[in-house]
C-alpha cells in the first residue's frame, strides 16, 4: 500500500484550487502568484463532475488537460480529486431514486453538493464510471502526487432513510447477526414488546415517538458509516488499477461526529483532515491542538496531511471573525509542530458568487496588495525552512480514549442528565493537559496502550467486555489509568453490564457506585480537604479495593468518596465522580496523577505558550500578548539561525521553532 506523496518535497504547500470559476487568463496569473508564494501542491477537479462528464457518459477533459499541464509547467503538483461528492444536475434528474431523504421523510432537493443516498447503485455506477475515465486518463501525468477521492464524506449525508438506505441496512444487519433472534437479544427488543419477527420488519430510525430502541439506532449509525467506506473503497479500488500514488479523502476530525474515523484510518493510505477555527471559543487554539493531536493518533503516529484550513475568517459560523495578526501564521505551524506534513488550505482563490463567496483564500478578494497576501507568502518561506521536520514524529507519554460510538451512545435520548455531552469531557481534560505543557495522543480503548505511562478515560460511557479487559490488562502490567465519572456503564448494544455501576470498569477502578445524583444547571459541590468544586454530576461510590483521595463535603453525596484510586498490580486506576473546576480541581489532580506515573514536563511555563517538541525540533507558540522565557533551550532558531544557549524568548503571538540537534548532513 502506498504511503505519505513522495511529491512534493518538503512539507506541501497550498490549497484547494478551482480554476473553473475563472476565465483562462486568470490562470496563469494564479501560477505566476503560486510560484511567489512557494506553492507546490494543490487539490483539483473536486467539483468539476458536470464539466467532465456534461451528459451521462460523454466526457470532455480539455479544460483539466490544460490546468494540469499548467501547474506541471510551474513546477506544482497536483492532489487530483474525484468529483463525486457533486454529483451533476443530470444525474438527480435521470436517477430520482438516489435523492436522499431526511429522518422525517422529506426527498431532500439539489442545489447543494452532497445530495444523494450512499447506498444508491446508480450513484454506484456512475460515481465508478467518472473515476475510471479519470483514472485512466492521468494516472500517468507528471503533474499528479497523489488522488484525493470524494470531499468531506458524511457532511451533509452521513444517514439516509430512503428504501434503498433502509434495505441495505436490512442486509447488513443480516451479515451482523445472522438471524433476527440474535438481533432481539443485542437490541433488548422485549423491552416495550417491540420484538421483530423477521429481518423486514426491521426500519431505520426514522422519525418516530421518543425512546426509539437504543439499540437499533447505534446500529443504524454503524451502517452508515459502512456505506460511506464502501463508497470510498470502490473508487479507491478502481484508481489502483490504473496508478500506485497515494489515495486518500479529507476527515473532519473531530467536528464530524456521526463518521467513526477508527474504522476510516485503515481505508486510507495518508490520514488527511480539514480544520477550521471555531469563532466562539475564547481559546480556538486549543481545540486546534486537540483536533492536530487526534488526527496523528489516527495515523498511527505517522505523518499526515492538513488538507484545508483558513488563512481567515469562514463563511458558515454565526459570526465569521477575521484572524488577527499572527494568527494564521500560529494556527499552521500548530498542525506542523503536532505532525502534519502540509499545509493548505481552502481555498486559493476567493470565489466571486457561491455559498462561500465570503470564505477567506489564499488570494482574497482584497488582491495581492492585502495582509493576508503578504501572510501567505511570508508562510511559504517559513514552510520552506522547516522542510527538514518532514517525517519526524511526535512521541507521547499520556494518551486520552476517544470511541466514536461512545460518543454516539452517550448522546442518544434519555441519559441521566442533559448535561452529559462527549465533547464537554474530553475537551476539559485535554485542556488541562495542554496546559500543564503534556503532548497526548488520542487512542481507542481496544489499542495497545503499552507505550503511554498514563491513559485518561474522559467519557467511555459504552465500553465492550474486551475493551474494559484491556484497560485492566494494562493497570495491572504498571499503567496508570484515570477515569472520569459515567464510564463503563453500557456494552455496544447500549445495554448495561450486569451489577453495580461501574460496569465494566468495576474491578479495575476498585469502586461500585450505588447512585448517580445529577446536579442543577447551576448547582455545585464541593470537596475535600482541597478547595475544589465540582458540577454536572455526583455519585454515591462505595469503597470495594480503592482508597479515598478527596471526599465530597456537601451536595448529595456529602461524606461519600469523591476521587478514589486503586493499586492493582503494578499499577494504578484513579476514578473522578464529579466535573472538577478546571482550574485548581482538574489540573491539581492531574499534577498529582502525572507525577505519580512518572511523566516528564516542563515546569513554570504559561499556559498560553504550546510547547511541542517533533522530532528534533522543538516549537514554541506563544498565544499570550507579552513574551514568554523558556528555560532549557539549546539550539539554532530554524527562521532566523539565532543561538539559543540555555533558554529561548518568545515574542508575544511568535512562534520560535529550534533545531535541537545537528540537521542531518
Amino acid at each position: 500500500m502506498p504511503g505519505y506523496p513522495v511529491l512534493p518535497e518538503g512539507l506541501a504547500y497550498g490549497g484547494d484550487y478551482n480554476p473553473e470559476q475563472w476565465p483562462e487568463e486568470v490562470w496563469r496569473e494564479d501560477v505566476r502568484l503560486m510560484r511567489e508564494a512557494g506553492v507546490n501542491l494543490v487539490t483539483v477537479g473536486v467539483f468539476n463532475w458536470g464539466l467532465i462528464e456534461p451528459e451521462e457518459g460523454e466526457f470532455d477533459f480539455t479544460r483539466l488537460d490544460r490546468i494540469l499541464d499548467l501547474l506541471h509547467s510551474a513546477g506544482v503538483y497536483a492532489d487530483l480529486a474525484t468529483p463525486t461528492s457533486s454529483p451533476p444536475t443530470w444525474f438527480r434528474r435521470r436517477y430520482p431514486g438516489s435523492r436522499l431523504v431526511d429522518r422525517e421523510g422529506h426527498v431532500l432537493g439539489g442545489g447543494s453538493r452532497h445530495s444523494f443516498c450512499p447506498s444508491s447503485p446508480d450513484y454506484a455506477a456512475a460515481s465508478e464510471r467518472i473515476v475510471t475515465a479519470l483514472a485512466e486518463r492521468y494516472a500517468g501525468h507528471p503533474a499528479l502526487a497523489m488522488w484525493h477521492v470524494h470531499n468531506e464524506y458524511g457532511w451533509a449525508n452521513a444517514h439516509c432513510y430512503c428504501p434503498t438506505s433502509a434495505e441495505a441496512f436490512r442486509a447488513w444487519l443480516r451479515d451482523r447477526y445472522g438471524d433476527v433472534g440474535a438481533l432481539n437479544a443485542a437490541w433488548g427488543t422485549t423491552f416495550w414488546g417491540l420484538t421483530y419477527g423477521s429481518f423486514e420488519e426491521v426500519e431505520p430510525p426514522v422519525a418516530a415517538p421518543v425512546g426509539v430502541i437504543p439499540g437499533l439506532q447505534l446500529d443504524f449509525m454503524r451502517f452508515s458509516v459502512d456505506a460511506h467506506i464502501a463508497c470510498f473503497r470502490r473508487e479507491r479500488d478502481t484508481i489502483r488499477r490504473f496508478s500506485d500514488l497515494p489515495v486518500t479523502t479529507n476527515f473532519m476530525i473531530p467536528n464530524c461526529k456521526p463518521m467513526d474515523y477508527w474504522r476510516w484510518a485503515g481505508e486510507v493510505d495518508v490520514v488527511a483532515n480539514d480544520h477550521y477555527l471555531d469563532s466562539s471559543r475564547a481559546e480556538p487554539h486549543i481545540e486546534l491542538a486537540m483536533a492536530a493531536d487526534l488526527s496523528r493518533s489516527l495515523a498511527g503516529g505517522r505523518p499526515w496531511m492538513l488538507m484545508e484550513h483558513s488563512t481567515g475568517a469562514v463563511n458558515w459560523q454565526p459570526r465569521n471573525l477575521a484572524k488577527r495578526p499572527g494568527e494564521m501564521r500560529r494556527n499552521t505551524l500548530a498542525h506542523v509542530a503536532r505532525g502534519s506534513d502540509s499545509a493548505m488550505f481552502f481555498q486559493w482563490r476567493a470565489s466571486r458568487y457561491g455559498a462561500e463567496k465570503f470564505h477567506s483564500a489564499m488570494v482574497p478578494h482584497a488582491g495581492t496588495g492585502s495582509r493576508i497576501w503578504r501572510d501567505v507568502v511570508a508562510l511559504g518561506a517559513d514552510l520552506r525552512k522547516l522542510a527538514e521536520v518532514r517525517g519526524a514524529r511526535v512521541t507521547a507519554e499520556v494518551a486520552l480514549v476517544w470511541d466514536w460510538e461512545s460518543y454516539w451512545a452517550l448522546e442518544l435520548e434519555w441519559r441521566p442528565s442533559s448535561d452529559l455531552r462527549f465533547r464537554e469531557r474530553m475537551e476539559a481534560y485535554y485542556e488541562a493537559l495542554w496546559r500543564e505543557h503534556v503532548t497526548v495522543d488520542f487512542v481507542h480503548p481496544s489499542a495497545d496502550l503499552s507505550p503511554y505511562r498514563l491513559v485518561v478515560a474522559p467519557s467511555s460511557y459504552l465500553l465492550g467486555e474486551e475493551p474494559a479487559k484491556n484497560l485492566h490488562r494494562y493497570v495491572e502490567a504498571g499503567g496508570h489509568l484515570l477515569v472520569s465519572y459515567f464510564s463503563g456503564i453500557v456494552d455496544e448494544n447500549d445495554t448495561i453490564h450486569a451489577g453495580p455501576y461501574p460496569g465494566a470498569l468495576r474491578e479495575v477502578l476498585g469502586v461500585t457506585v450505588e447512585e448517580f445524583h445529577p446536579l442543577r444547571e447551576d448547582e455545585t459541590v464541593t470537596l475535600e480537604p482541597f478547595p475544589a468544586t465540582g458540577r454536572i454530576w455526583s455519585e454515591r461510590v462505595r469503597l470495594a479495593g480503592a482508597r479515598a483521595v478527596h471526599e465530597f463535603a456537601d451536595g448529595p453525596d456529602a461524606g461519600h468518596p469523591a476521587v478514589t484510586r486503586h493499586d492493582l498490580g503494578a499499577g494504578s486506576a484513579w476514578y473522578v465522580s464529579t466535573a472538577l473546576d478546571p482550574g485548581t480541581g482538574l489540573r491539581d489532580l492531574l499534577g498529582r496523577v502525572l507525577d505519580h506515573a512518572g511523566v516528564s514536563r516542563p515546569r513554570g511555563l504559561p499556559d498560553t505558550l504550546e510547547l511541542v517538541r517533533r522530532g528534533d525540533h522543538l516549537f514554541l507558540i506563544n498565544h499570550a500578548e507579552t513574551p514568554a522565557t523558556v528555560p532549557g533551550v539549546t539550539g539554532t532558531g530554524v527562521f532566523d539561525g539565532a543561538a539559543y544557549d540555555g533558554s529561548a524568548t518568545v515574542p508575544a503571538g511568535g512562534v520560535v521553532v529550534v533545531r535541537t540537534q545537528a540537521p542531518p548532513s
